[in-house]
């Protein structure tokens, strides 16, 4: 039996009731939202609206916020961070930020604006939070943080860099990839400008779903721009959202998936922790070294070498030996990787989800026992 610990990337195992919701709209007679006033477009339309109130009340927004959808937080962050960052303006980051942060910025940083990078500790990635000050200049218009790590699961302190960003009159964008659905986020104080997240994680939704929740006054372009089904000899994207950031046709299949998921999160009752019998486990196993903050808060990804063997030669033989999925190499995060100290080989990444069981665990510890004692 296959085991799967690489929800991290996504979650492979969905409630019943997303196919459930994907086959009854493909199935069913259901349109483009807002492109007509006929019954299959105001179907469409209004699978569109439940899911953005369902995310809404998932976040904890009020009405200064608005969600849009897009394909995952990729399309999220590149659609926020272009669409607020102008030449001569300054991002803090830090160096926890998958590629999707790291790109956009990169390319921006061309465009005349700049950034710079909060530093992590070796080994344990813990975030240096007094650079953010150190960082601070007065072009600095945004932070942009990675709720937690994608690598060694830590989890920001939110509470820290809002108040950081309130002090100082920044906006604040959250990439909640790896915590959307598992740990509690917050909108009411309104300090989060913009909160990206993805579907296809651990709100168990499909691929290919995900948006962002922002705020409705934040001074944003499009990236992406084309047709509203409103405003056809308008020359300009509309402004209103969530149409400024949804030109063309959404995912309405995608969207009535994610809207079960969040449902069933919502109503699901705490599961299993294992990641602290996880991590306990296995600092017994001789030869393996563990990467991360283990007294602080966090999710459960576990990033792990054995000795010097290359992560990619690991994670083969747990699948080919054991069948266990996970994730080797750098997780599309270089800088997390040349803080720990794994540029050379990265890590094998285990990530866990709500369908985890112990004796998965357990299977999985065994295999790396055996593997190190090699």
């Amino acid at each position: 039996m296959n085991i799967y610990l690489d929800n991290a990337a996504t979650t492979a195992q969905k409630p019943v009731v997303v196919a459930e919701a994907m086959t009854q709209i493909l199935t069913g007679e259901y349109g483009n939202p807002s492109r007509g006033a006929h019954g299959y477009s105001l179907a469409g339309f209004r699978v569109a609206e439940k899911a953005r109130n369902q995310i809404k009340e998932l976040f904890n927004a009020d009405q200064r916020y608005e969600v849009a959808f897009t394909n995952n937080a990729t399309v999220s962050l590149n659609e926020v961070l272009k669409g607020l960052i102008r030449a001569g303006d300054h991002v803090i980051t830090t160096s926890w930020e998958h590629n999707s942060v790291l790109r956009p910025l990169y390319q921006l940083e061309a465009q005349g604006a700049s950034f710079d990078v909060v530093s992590s500790e070796a080994v344990t990635g813990r975030l240096n939070y007094e650079e953010f000050a150190e960082k601070l200049c007065p072009e600095t218009k945004a932070v942009v943080c990675n709720h937690a790590s994608n690598v060694t699961g830590n989890l920001l302190d939110l509470k820290w860099v809002k108040d950081f960003c309130e002090e100082h009159g920044l906006y604040l964008i959250i990439d909640a990839s790896q915590t959307a659905g598992l740990i509690p986020i917050d909108l009411s104080d309104g300090k989060i400008a913009a909160l990206c997240f993805t579907g296809h994680k651990s709100l168990y939704g499909p691929q290919g779903t995900g948006g962002v929740c922002l705020l409705k006054d934040l001074p944003i372009e499009p990236v992406i721009t084309g047709g509203d089904g409103m405003q056809s000899f308008s020359k300009v994207q509309p402004k209103e959202l969530p149409t400024l950031l949804e030109a063309g046709t959404i995912n309405i299949p995608g969207i009535a998936g994610l809207t079960a998921s969040v449902q069933w999160l919502m109503k699901k009752d705490s599961s299993e922790k294992l990641g602290d019998y996880f991590y306990q486990e296995l600092q017994k196993i001789e030869g393996l070294t563990i990467y991360g903050d283990f007294n602080s808060p966090r999710v459960d990804v576990f990033s792990v070498n054995i000795k010097d063997a290359e992560s990619a030669i690991v994670s083969d033989l747990l699948w080919e030996e054991y069948q266990i999925a996970t994730r080797p190499g750098y997780h599309c995060a270089p800088l997390m990787h040349d803080a720990l100290g794994t540029a050379d080989r990265g890590t094998v990444r285990l990530s866990f989800s709500t369908f985890t069981t112990k004796a998965e665990v357990d299977t999985a510890l065994e295999a790396l026992k055996n593997l190190a004692s090699r």
